[in-house]
Parts: C-alpha cells; structure tokens; sequence
C-alpha cells in the first residue's frame, strides 16, 4: 500500500487538496475532531501519515513512507537522502534576514562581525552567513524568533516570512532573502526507482495536476 506523509500545519489543506485531484482522499484529517494519525483514502489504495512538516522528509528518507510534501525550506535545511520531484507551487514564502526596524542595520554586511543571528534554521543561516564571509554566532531558537532582537539577545533573525505580518508587528523589517520556498513532493530513492507501489503512476498524475493549476 502506498503510503504519504503529509505536513501538520499551512500546508496540509493544499496537499490534500492536490491528493483528492488524482483521486487520493485523505480529507479526515481536516475533520477539526479527529486525533487520528494514520489513515487510509476511501478508496483503501493508500494511507496517509499526518507529522510534523520536519519529520515528512525523515519519514520519507527510511522508508516509512513512499511520497511526502514537505516546504523546500525543509529540504534546505535538513538535506534529506529523498528524491525531489516536483515543485508544487504552493505555500510560497522566504527565507529571510531580519532586523529591529529601529536600528542601522540595512543590509546583512551591515551587522558585527560576531554578532549573534536567532533561528531555528540554523544550517540554513550559517551558509548564508558563510557565503558573506562574516562571521556570526547562530542562536538556536524554536519558537518566537522575532524575540531575539527585541529582547537584545541577537541583532538579527534568519526566518521564514509569508505575508510579513508577525515582523512589522513586532517592530521588524526584513533586509535580505536567503532563497523562495514552497511546497515540494519528495519521494523514498530507492521506492521512486523501483516504482513501488505503481508510485509513477500516482507522481504523473500529480505532475499533470500541478501543471494544470498553475
């Protein structure tokens, strides 16, 4: 049986709307009662596992599932051992650089060589910073990252911006953007090569579903 996994969180309505398109109904999971984690399609063809969006692309790198959806800014960051299919031109946001709108920092280069940068993508800062040739201290922080600055414990963020709502509420301004992200499909290596469980089928018809919307 086919198995996805699939994102908690912005990104999941989409993708189960993108799933029930080729005929893959995994809809319970936005029924707001349900607890469940696992569940089949109506049709019992394939199975749905809903995870964090961190954990789609481990889930997917050992095997537990053949197909994922999962942010590029996941991939990015973590560098899974996954197969990346197709760009699903949803959930675009960036990656970004930001600072207190009321400080002089207006570019990256502008901040102190050693200064301290908060982010939970913290590969993803450090190979930017390293691509300036400025030295910096990443701060791990997993939740309200815009915090950092505000309290003064780093002149700088490295987040993911949507609208940019949070930051100008927060007294933030972005300076720069590491790179565009958006929702990806992603598959096992090894299940991808030897089309397991009819999967080309299934990523052809996601394919021509995501080509038709755009």
């Amino acid at each position: 049986m086919l198995t996805v996994a699939l994102p908690k969180g912005e990104l999941l309505k989409n993708s189960i709307r993108l799933l029930q398109s080729v005929g893959l109904d995994f809809s319970a999971f936005l029924d707001s009662g349900t607890r469940q984690l696992q569940i089949p399609d109506t049709k019992g063809v394939a199975k749905a596992l809903l995870v964090r969006a961190h954990d789609v692309p481990v889930y997917v790198e050992y095997g537990q599932a053949q197909l994922g959806v999962v942010g590029y800014d996941v991939l990015r960051e973590k560098q899974p051992q996954v197969a990346h299919l197709v760009d699903l031109q949803f959930g675009h946001c960036r990656m970004s650089v930001a600072v207190k709108a009321s400080s002089s920092y207006r570019s990256p280069i502008d901040l102190p060589a050693h200064g301290r940068v908060a982010s939970k993508y913290v590969n993803c800062a450090l190979e930017y910073f390293h691509s300036l040739d400025l030295p910096v201290e990443i701060v791990p922080l997993y939740g309200s990252v815009e915090l950092g600055p505000i309290t003064g414990m780093s002149e700088a963020i490295v987040d993911l911006v949507s609208t940019g709502r949070t930051l100008r509420e927060n007294g933030l301004i972005e300076i720069a953007t590491l790179y565009e992200s958006t929702a990806r499909l992603i598959a096992h290596p090894l299940s991808y090569r030897m089309n397991t469980g009819n999967l080309s089928d299934v990523i052809a018809k996601l394919r021509e579903a995501v080509l038709v919307e755009v």
